[in-house]
């Protein structure tokens, strides 16, 4: 079973740029798919990023497409995400999640998470 700790989070900017990052311990990192989410407050926890385990193939929902890039380090057990042109509408806590297999969209397909970051995105 691997754990997760995300880091990065903070008060940006109305067009910045940010990068979080998403450290692993435990378990054999190359066998997860992982994702990131975020919540809202009020909201529902909101898909953002997946990669998946097997290749560096990427997903994202079509309103971060373009905007959003995951990526992953597999000798340093790492999964990153940068989001660019930040708006207000992603203020969110943002959590990196893991699943054996085969990557998804789904909060409900992960079953490890981390503790969240927040992102906070101010004019």
């Amino acid at each position: 079973q691997v754990q997760l700790v995300e880091s990065g989070g903070g008060l940006v900017q109305v067009g910045d740029s940010l990068r979080l990052s998403c450290a692993a311990s435990g378990g054999d990192f190359s066998l997860y798919s992982l994702g990131w989410f975020r919540q809202a407050p009020g909201l529902d926890r909101e898909f953002v990023a997946a990669i998946n385990y097997r290749n560096d193939n990427k997903y994202y929902p079509a309103s971060m497409v373009g905007r959003a890039a995951v990526s992953r380090d597999n000798a340093k057990k790492m999964v990153f995400l940068e989001i660019k042109s930040l708006k207000p509408e992603d203020t969110a806590v943002y959590y990196c999640s893991a699943k054996e297999g085969r990557y998804s969209g789904s909060a409900s397909d992960y079953d490890i998470w981390g503790q969240g970051t927040q992102v906070t995105v101010s004019s």
